[in-house]
């Protein structure tokens, strides 16, 4: 049985009154990252009892923030580049074409955006799907009337949402689960299957209502208007978005370039795909692999477009790219430093006096506290699983709730499996990437919008879908 005991210090109090003021910070609409080094600087004095071990505290874990934010950033970068380059071309035109007799509608556009998006992730993961899906479709889906914010929650809630927390293909969530529960991970993938399909169709369907008015209408905005309404962001978006339907690309004056490279890009990203499934790539060597291939097309498409001015391109396209990135993750490194202190960063940061994340330490806390029966245990356990994802992983929190499934069983009776899926479902849909801002970075950035407004669309659906899991989960263990 895990040992429910944990020892609370002033740095585990004063964490908590972090958290509760940056999540308040956040409901007021006002931005973080002032608050988190205040309290990164407060939590650095309380651990090290020293004045240079609390400003060496707050660089440290930015440092570290800025390093696990990396492989994104180079990511979204990369893509962005890529994105204005079609752009100029007038590549992305030509991509699009074809697939809007398919999408006739805003609503079956964002069925269809989300139903790609899930199965991408499925098979490859959320994260080199994110870039996959946003390279191709996103200016298309723009053009045919879904606003970004909507495109957005089609494409975090099918893929870092469903796809991520089901996870029955790659199966890397419910093996971790399933190892600390002490059970075979076809359990959980069997028995938890109603609780994930729940879960998934609640919340999408939510998110789907939630949007239909903004899908009523055309979210295109006329050319003049361009300049007023536009934002930061890849440039195949805002394109795509204000071009006229009767445009064509040979108004950029390389036709021969433009149609190579729209037909080229959509079968490099296909060859992506087929070198995943046959060398077996997932996660960050799959994310390397598709963003390697954006920069590689990005470069042969100013090479075929611009000839003598490609080297000049190249590195325009570049410096727009991570000017873009940085611009997007230079607030979320700061949050996300302090909230890596709740999980696994922390013995990057503070070193071994820390074996734990400290809302790790919380959660256990409250295990062993709470009184017990098989509905208080499943409510218990949601809880903990979204504690636990606060630090924007999600899968740092599987561990303790696969161990916790094990010991709540002992304790009530109850499922073994059913109280792991529980925990990995709160856990991944709160640090996987559609509740906490510093984990739908990828997301909101590819869709130029912001991370904190994509969160709080998302709060809704998401909590609605928690309390139906849960529900059925009582059923299921009654």
């Amino acid at each position: 049985m895990l040992d429910l005991t944990a020892t609370l210090t002033t740095v585990h109090f004063l964490y908590l009154i972090g958290v509760i003021v940056i999540l308040s910070v956040m409901v007021f609409r006002r931005d973080t990252p002032m608050v988190c080094i205040i309290f990164l600087f407060l939590l650095g004095l309380a651990a090290t009892g020293t004045l240079a071990g609390a400003i060496q505290t707050v660089f440290n874990s930015t440092l570290y923030a800025a390093k696990e934010f990396m492989e994104i950033i180079a990511t979204i970068a990369l893509i962005t580049a890529l994105s204005r380059c079609l752009s100029d071309l007038g590549s992305d035109y030509l991509m699009m074409k074809p697939m809007s007799r398919i999408m006739c509608t805003p609503s079956l556009t964002w069925w269809i955006l989300g139903g790609i998006m899930l199965l991408f992730s499925l098979f490859l993961w959320p994260s080199p799907s994110v870039a996959l899906v946003g390279a191709i479709m996103l200016p298309l889906v723009i053009h045919e009337g879904l606003t970004p914010l909507a495109a957005a929650m089609a494409i975090n809630l099918f893929g870092h949402g469903i796809a991520l927390s089901y996870d029955f293909v790659i199966q890397g969530a419910p093996a971790i689960s399933a190892a600390a529960a002490g059970i075979d991970t076809i359990e959980i993938i069997s028995a938890g299957s109603p609780l994930f399909i729940t879960m998934g169709a609640v919340t999408v369907i939510t998110a789907f209502f939630m949007n239909r008015k903004t899908m009523a209408v055309p979210a295109i905005n006329p050319p003049h208007d361009k300049a007023k309404n536009a934002s930061p962001s890849p440039a195949s978006t805002k394109n795509a978005a204000a071009r006229p339907s009767n445009a064509s690309p040979s108004s950029s004056g390389h036709p021969k370039a433009a149609l190579f490279i729209a037909v080229f890009t959509p079968l490099a990203f296909l060859g992506d795909i087929l070198l995943m499934f046959g060398y077996g790539l997932k996660g960050g060597d799959a994310t390397s692999l598709v963003s390697g291939t954006a920069t590689l097309l990005m470069t042969l498409g100013a090479i075929l477009g611009f000839g003598a001015q490609a080297p000049e391109k190249v590195t325009d396209y570049l410096i727009h790219g991570f000017l873009f990135a940085i611009k997007i993750f230079a607030p979320v490194i700061l949050i996300g430093a302090f909230f890596f202190l709740g999980g696994e960063g922390i013995k990057t940061i503070w070193g071994d006096t820390y074996e734990t994340g400290i809302m790790n330490d919380w959660a256990i806390w409250l295990a062993g506290r709470v009184p017990m029966n098989q509905y208080a245990a499943a409510g218990l356990q949601m809880v903990i699983g979204a504690l636990t994802g606060l630090d924007g992983s999600g899968f740092s929190g599987l561990p303790l709730t696969g161990a916790l499934a094990k010991t709540f069983s002992l304790i009530t009776g109850g499922s073994v499996p059913i109280f792991a899926a529980l925990g990995q479902i709160t856990a991944i849909f709160v640090g996987g990437g559609t509740i906490v801002p510093w984990g739908i970075i990828p997301v909101a950035a590819i869709c130029n919008v912001s991370p904190i407004e994509l969160a709080r669309k998302n709060l809704v659906p998401v909590a609605i879908g928690f309390i139906c899991t849960f529900i059925l989960a009582c059923f299921l263990l009654g």
